[in-house]
């Protein structure tokens, strides 16, 4: 009969006596375990923003004063973040630690360390995957909203349709509708004007020189006051650009936030699911 020596920490068989070395050829990491929590984990994260983009968008309404405000959307999409981070990953992290294969004759502190890191590693590959599965979703909805066999000048007025689209479109306004098109030469290069403009964070005495003739040949206006709508529209396009610049360091702000907390649920979970499975006793 096999006898068992027990310590504060875990029982030595006779088998574990006679193979002291056995620890040292079993890996640290059950990939296996990993990979399944980490799917799970990646899974449920879609499922639950699918989830939160339905109801988000179900209480929103086009008409105003109707449906919830804008604030009141953005602190439930937050709040909704981070609840579904903490539940992906801490279901995640327990089945990575209650799938694992048992460690024999290894130190209870080594075998938390272990369940802990497991879990890490499961809610870092469920992060790739749900960013690679949404960055690949984009990139489709981008390509199929693409214009197919567009000629150069529709190509080169799509290509204005952007965030500073409507401020270009402000420059070329004139009391006098006609049915002429608008030239998307001109459009073009004026986007590119402001785009460069933006990006040093003030309009050059010679651009806005140049674009107060351009607008004013194409809309009929005297230079002074093409001048005036210049540098409007430019003011409006950097406090734009500042508005959407303070959004994205403040959604930034609170991902990072959800990410570390799903690490920390990931982790957490992964020794309870781990602790559980230890206990399970062989039938």
């Amino acid at each position: 009969m096999e006898s068992n020596v027990a310590t504060a920490d875990y029982v030595e068989s006779h088998s574990e006596r006679l193979y002291p070395n056995r620890e040292a050829h079993s890996s640290g990491v059950s990939w296996g375990a990993v990979f399944g929590g980490a799917f799970v984990a990646a899974a449920v994260y879609l499922i639950l923003l699918a989830l939160g983009a339905g109801l988000g968008l179900s209480a929103v309404s086009p008409w105003s004063n109707n449906g919830a405000s804008a604030s009141t959307i953005s602190g439930m999409a937050i709040v909704w973040l981070l609840i579904i981070e903490i539940i992906a990953s801490g279901m995640g992290g327990y089945l990575t630690g209650r799938l694992r294969t048992k460690w024999a004759a290894i130190h209870t502190d080594e075998v938390y360390f272990r369940d802990t890191a497991n879990g890490f590693l499961a809610w870092a590959v469920a992060l790739v995957i749900s960013v690679t599965f949404l960055a690949s979703a984009a990139t489709t909805m981008m390509a199929g909203v693409a214009p197919l066999g567009a000629d150069e000048g529709a190509g080169i007025a799509a290509a204005t349709v952007d965030s500073n689209g409507y401020f270009v479109d402000t420059l070329f306004r004139s009391d006098q509708i006609t049915a002429e098109e608008r030239d998307p030469a001109a459009q073009a290069e004026a986007a590119r004007i402001l785009m460069n403009s933006l990006r040093q964070g003030q309009i050059s005495p010679v651009d806005q020189e140049y674009l107060a003739q351009l607008t004013a040949a194409k809309t009929g206006i005297s230079v002074p006051e093409a001048n005036q709508r210049v540098a409007s529209m430019f003011a409006n396009a950097m406090q734009a650009a500042d508005t959407a610049r303070k959004a994205t360091a403040h959604l930034l702000l609170w991902l990072f936030l959800s990410l570390l907390m799903g690490a920390f649920s990931a982790s957490y979970a992964a020794t309870i699911g781990g602790r559980q499975r230890d206990h399970v006793k062989a039938v």
